[in-house]
C-alpha cells in the first residue's frame, strides 16, 4: 500500500513539476531584459539569454531541470549565479521551524477544544468555540496578521512586528520573535482540526459500545477519552497532518507580512526578480512536502485503524 501511494505521489509530483515549469515560464517579462534595462539592444539581450541558457527550447530545459532535480541538483540562481540549494536550505529550515512552532500550539489546542465541545455538545461553550474558530478561519491570513500586529505590536508593544531571525539566535529569542506568526497560523488552522475532532467523536457517541459504557455508569469524560477518541483517531490524524502540510506550504502570506526569512519570502522575492530557477525549485519543494505529508496522513490513519486497508 505504501509503495503504491509512493508511486502515485511520484507521478503527481512529475505532473505538478510540468505545471510549475511551464506556468512559471509563462510569466510576463524577460529576465535578460530586466537585468540589462530598457536601453539594452536586442543583440545584448540575445547574448545574455544564450549565456543563461534561456534560448534553449522550453521542453529541453524542462527535462534538463527535472533530471537535475532527481539528482539533487537544484541549479543556480539567475541573479548572482548562486547555488539554489545553499539559498533554499536555511530558508526551508526557517519555514519548518515556524510550521512546527504553530503545530505545537494548534494541534493540542484543537484536540482539547474538540473533545470539550463534544463533551458539552449544544452548550454555551460549544457555541462560543464554534463561532470563535469559524470567525478566525473566515478571515484571510494577512488580515489576521495585521490585526495581531496592530494590537500586540503597535498598541501593546508586547511583541515585535517583524520576525527577524538569525542563524545564531537563541531558541527562547527565536520563539519570542516568531510568536505572532505562529499564532496567526494557529488561528487559521484550529477551526478545521477542532471541528473534525468534535464531529468524529459525536459520530461515535451513538455506537452500541458507547451506550453500553453509559449503562455501566462510566462518566462522559472517560467515555470520550478512553472509548470514543481511540476509534476516532483515523479522521483526526488525517485532518491534523493535512493542516500541518498547510502550515508548511501556506506560510507565504504570513512570511511576507512579518518579513520572516523563510522559503515563502524567498519565493515572493524571486518572482519579483523573475529568477525562474529559484521560483521553480521553491514551488517544487512545497509541492513535494505537501504530497509526502498527505501520504503520511494516509499511512498514520491506516495504522490507527487497520480496517481501512481492506475495501468495504
Amino acid at each position: 500500500m505504501v509503495a503504491r501511494r509512493l508511486g502515485l505521489g511520484l507521478l503527481t509530483l512529475v505532473l505538478v513539476s510540468l505545471i510549475i515549469f511551464f506556468g512559471v515560464n509563462l510569466l510576463p517579462g524577460d529576465f535578460a531584459q530586466a537585468i540589462l534595462g530598457q536601453s539594452a539592444t536586442p543583440d545584448s539581450v540575445a547574448a545574455l539569454r544564450k549565456q543563461l541558457g534561456l534560448d534553449v527550447p522550453g521542453y529541453i530545459r524542462y527535462f534538463q531541470w527535472l533530471g537535475g532535480m532527481f539528482q539533487g541538483d537544484l541549479g543556480h540562481s539567475l541573479s548572482g549565479d548562486r547555488d539554489i540549494a545553499t539559498m533554499i536550505g536555511p530558508r526551508f529550515g526557517n519555514t519548518m521551524f515556524l510550521a512546527v512552532y504553530a503545530a505545537v500550539i494548534a494541534v493540542p489546542l484543537s484536540v482539547v477544544l474538540g473533545i470539550l465541545a463534544a463533551l458539552y455538545r449544544g452548550s454555551i461553550f460549544d457555541r462560543v468555540v464554534n463561532v470563535a474558530t469559524l470567525s478566525a478561519i473566515s478571515f484571510p491570513e494577512f488580515f489576521v496578521a495585521y490585526v495581531l500586529i496592530l494590537f500586540f505590536a503597535v498598541q501593546a508593544g508586547l511583541f515585535p512586528s517583524l520576525a527577524e531571525v538569525s542563524p545564531g539566535m537563541a531558541l527562547i529569542d527565536r520563539l519570542y520573535v516568531c510568536f505572532m506568526p505562529a499564532v496567526t497560523l494557529t488561528l487559521v488552522t484550529t477551526a478545521h482540526m477542532m471541528r473534525m475532532t468534535r464531529a468524529a467523536i459525536i459520530n461515535l457517541m451513538s455506537s452500541p459500545y458507547i451506550e453500553m459504557a453509559r449503562l455501566k455508569g462510566i462518566s462522559p469524560a472517560r467515555i470520550i477519552v478512553q472509548h470514543a477518541l481511540p476509534n476516532a483517531l483515523a479522521p483526526i490524524i488525517n485532518v491534523i497532518v493535512v493542516n500541518i502540510a498547510y502550515l508548511i506550504v501556506g506560510v507565504v502570506l504570513v512570511e511576507v507580512v512579518f518579513v520572516y526569512p523563510g522559503l515563502g519570502q524567498l519565493l515572493v522575492d524571486s518572482v519579483s526578480k523573475r529568477d525562474l530557477p529559484v521560483v521553480q525549485a521553491a514551488s517544487l519543494i512545497f509541492a513535494a512536502t505537501y504530497i509526502l505529508l498527505n501520504l503520511l496522513a494516509d499511512v498514520l490513519a491506516i495504522l490507527s485503524n487497520p480496517r481501512l486497508l481492506h475495501p468495504r
